[in-house]
């Protein structure tokens, strides 16, 4: 598998913390120029950091995804830095949602579908014409195997998750011909920040998460982020418009 990512240009959503933050690493570690948004300050500060203590190349850019006046700056700081776009991992989201449906709040719904399906949405609209200009790029949006699937007491956010599927196979198909190729990352239950608040709250949670993968397991995001980058890399030349499950085998059941 070739991994020439050297010299080339990655922008991360949600680079600072979890999944994002350990992508951000990675794209950093094969040499990339890595472009670390968040609208956490601190966290994307400190992804840079270490980033840079590495003796890597990377800037922050702070970013509300939901907000298309910082989406387009965050892509125009990004070429007008580097002079390119070469890879995007559209990875920001929120899990806020634990009860049936019938119980949702519309705060809730809007919250969910505003971070996890209008943010990618708008990442991809600044980010394609950028990639169409250059002559192409890799667009990986981050999904969820509850975008694969059921997702009870979840159902919102199992719902922004198939959207997100459903705006990166419409990408790929619309883009296939001008070199780009967009996919999908459907992670499992992984080692996040996120997972642990969750853990904090209800411990059973955690030991449910890791009896559902057959591995007997939840995931890290080091695994994630080295599915990301298969995607990205030339040895995925001719993938679009998938989504690939990193689940420990929990789909497969």
């Amino acid at each position: 598998m070739s991994m020439t990512f050297a010299g080339r240009v990655a922008v991360v959503t949600g680079a600072g913390a979890g999944i994002g933050k350990a992508t951000a690493l990675a794209f950093a570690a094969e040499g990339l120029c890595v472009v670390a948004a968040d609208v956490d300050v601190h966290g994307g500060q400190e992804t840079v950091r270490q980033i840079q203590a590495a003796g890597g190349i990377a800037l922050f850019v702070r970013c509300n995804v939901t907000l298309e006046a910082d989406v387009k700056q965050l892509m125009e700081q990004t070429v007008n830095t580097y002079g390119r776009l070469d890879y995007a991992f559209n990875n920001a989201g929120i899990e806020i949602e634990q009860g049936r449906l019938a119980d949702g709040t519309q705060d809730e719904f809007d919250a969910i579908m505003g971070v996890n399906v209008k943010g990618v949405w708008l990442c991809m609209k600044y980010q394609l014409p950028l990639m169409v200009a250059q002559g192409g790029g890799v667009i990986v949006n981050t999904a969820s195997v509850a975008g694969l699937g059921a997702a009870p007491k979840m159902s919102i956010y199992s719902a922004s998750k198939h959207a997100v599927i459903g705006l990166t196979k419409s990408a790929a198909i619309e883009y296939a011909k001008k070199s780009i190729r967009v996919n999908a990352i459907c992670p499992g239950v992984i080692d996040t920040d996120m997972f642990r608040r969750a853990g904090e709250a209800d411990p059973r949670k955690a030991q449910y998460a890791a009896a559902v993968h057959p591995m007997g397991r939840i995931g890290t995001a080091e695994e994630v982020a080295s599915a990301v980058l298969y995607l990205c890399s030339d040895g995925a030349a001719f993938t679009t418009g998938h989504a690939l499950a990193v689940d420990g085998g929990a789909l497969a059941i």
